[in-house]
């Protein structure tokens, strides 16, 4: 559906923690176990997905932790979108709900087909006794969330609360802090009450915060530069009428893998290097014309480099983008000269405070 889904590395591992926790009745009742915990994700995140698509939010990509799953959005409207209003709080409350409801039905069915199903015998989470650790795990998943640790859902209404009173960096790294703390109880208990439940849940609480709070570092970063601070100004265009093998020549002297297809001083296409070679290599010598694409965005030099990745990161196939004033482009972004002019940038700046401190 044009959604990029990822499991987290640990999510795999957990794989070998269910294992050796169960070793003793093999392998298959561990691996059955990750099924158990898998399906608790499943059942979370597709209600959340439901209200995703109720409020027409756009996806770009989904990264999936055993602790649920975190949404990076195609638009800023989308993006903004779920981070306020009423689908924040309905984000919130799907995934809790929707778990605490199956281990609430489940419970019923399995009361109704067997009158001796003892639900709060222990242990609550076994291989040996899967059908009452479906249960629990979802039961389980449910309240989990209900924890005001950040990134968990309650953790999140937190942080709104916090932005109230602080711009989103900081009340996302509030939130985070008070997130930790929490993952690190959850940690402690596990080891006193010797649970690997709690312990593990605190563990992937904690690794949780972490990616988020990345991801919102890495974002207040790319929000504060603009494009005529990264752009490159010395790039080359091609014209609709050249020819195809003087393209070729062109793309042999420059590093280029894509260039603005201009007509005078307006922009009219986007052409790649792959594309000139597989075009001559098909049909022989033509013109740009016949192969530039026509489909592309354009940035202004004010325009924030945080917008350009989301349209790079949403627009498919999508690896150039112009930069134009008064209709003529003056500069160029591409995701292949992108790191190395925010490499760049961040040298220049740090040599700048270096000097201003002097």
């Amino acid at each position: 559906m044009g959604v990029e889904l990822r499991l987290h590395t640990f999510f795999m591992l957990l794989i070998i923690f269910c294992m050796l926790i169960n070793a003793k009745a093999g392998s298959g009742a561990g691996f059955a176990l990750w099924l158990a915990i898998s399906f608790a994700v499943v059942v979370r995140e597709v209600a959340r997905i439901l209200v995703v698509a109720w409020y027409g939010l756009k996806l770009r990509a989904v990264l999936v932790l055993p602790i649920g799953a975190f949404y990076a959005y195609a638009d800023p409207e989308s993006q903004e979108k779920a981070a306020h209003g009423r689908a924040r709080y309905m984000l919130s409350l799907a995934g809790p709900i929707a778990n605490l409801m199956t281990a609430g039905a489940l419970t019923a069915v399995l009361l109704g087909a067997s009158g001796n199903f003892n639900l709060l015998s222990q242990p609550w989470i076994s291989s040996s006794y899967l059908l009452r650790s479906i249960v629990w795990l979802q039961a389980g998943m449910g309240m989990l969330h209900l924890l005001p640790a950040y990134p968990l859902d309650a953790g999140r209404a937190v942080r709104s609360k916090f932005l109230g009173v602080h711009d989103a960096t900081s009340a996302s790294r509030a939130a985070s802090g008070l997130g930790q703390l929490l993952s690190i109880a959850l940690i402690a208990a596990g080891g006193i009450l010797q649970n690997p439940w709690l312990f593990i849940a605190g563990c992937f609480v904690f690794i949780g915060g972490q990616i988020e709070d990345q991801g919102v570092f890495f974002q207040s970063v790319v929000d504060t530069v603009r494009m005529r601070e990264v752009m490159l100004t010395d790039f080359s265009t091609l014209s609709p009428s050249d020819t195809l093998t003087g393209a070729l020549e062109r793309c042999v002297h420059s590093l280029q893998e894509d260039f603005p297809v201009v007509r005078g001083p307006q922009l009219v296409g986007i052409v790649s290097r792959q594309k000139i070679v597989e075009a001559l290599r098909t049909d022989g010598n033509g013109y740009v014309q016949s192969v530039m694409s026509r489909a592309f965005q354009v940035a202004r030099p004010e325009d924030t480099l945080g917008a350009i990745i989301r349209r790079i990161s949403a627009g498919r196939g999508l690896s150039l983008i112009p930069v134009t004033e008064s209709g003529r482009v003056v500069g160029i972004v591409s995701v292949q000269n992108l790191m190395s002019s925010m490499a760049m940038l961040a040298e220049q700046r740090r040599i700048e405070r270096l000097e201003g401190g002097r």
